[in-house]
């Protein structure tokens, strides 16, 4: 996904060096490449030609490999645990079935959540305890999931309470906490919290049940 999307960066800029732009998106856009061909030098068209390809092609592949972890997450009872958690899809899923070695190895959720990186370091002397940062420690792709489906879950339950719709109780504690505090920090806060609920729906084969 990285490769296509250098690519198609590259054949905007080279588009954007003749004045022609394209609108933002993915959509279509080997179609919407072809399309303004007739625009360019026949020189640049040999250029891009090449490119417009790669973007082709590197889309079948990931659409393949979606297909592939699609049927992975169907034949395995944990992946589809695990998808029930709102911000967890096929991909986060497999790659937490894929990555953790053995869930039960963790005794608290505080520790697989610290192993992903998501709890703050603690700076404490005395009496007086405080939190900076989250560690960042441990393997960097998950975390990164997590993180991007924690911002998912609470733009969705931002709509929700915009909405007058009814959200649930994590829902309401994670748009609480955007209200008070920055988005990143509430976005993150949520992401820990989704650690320790996949730890404790893992560890006793639970599945995920919104209050």
């Amino acid at each position: 996904m990285d490769t296509r999307k250098q690519r198609i960066n590259l054949a905007r800029s080279l588009l954007a060096e003749f004045g022609i732009p394209l609108p933002t998106g993915t959509r279509d856009i080997a179609a919407r490449l072809r399309a303004h061909e007739e625009e360019l030098p026949a020189f640049l068209v040999q250029a891009l030609d090449p490119v417009i390809d790669e973007i082709s092609a590197l889309k079948q592949r990931i659409d393949a490999l979606d297909a592939q972890l699609k049927t992975f997450a169907n034949d395995h009872p944990v992946v589809q645990q695990l998808m029930t958690v709102p911000g967890i899809g096929v991909t986060t899923a497999t790659a937490l079935f894929g990555s953790v070695p053995d869930i039960h190895q963790f005794k608290r959720a505080r520790q697989f959540s610290s192993w992903l990186g998501l709890t703050p370091r603690e700076f404490s002397s005395g009496n007086k305890r405080v939190l900076g940062r989250i560690s960042k420690r441990g393997d960097k792709y998950l975390r990164m999931l997590l993180i991007h489906g924690a911002r998912a879950a609470l733009l969705a339950a931002h709509r929700k309470r915009a909405n007058g719709k009814p959200v649930t109780r994590l829902q309401q504690w994670a748009t609480d906490i955007q209200q008070q505090k920055h988005h990143n920090i509430a976005t993150v806060a949520l992401a820990n919290k989704m650690a320790r609920i996949i730890w404790a729906m893992w560890t006793r084969g639970d599945e995920y049940r919104a209050r």
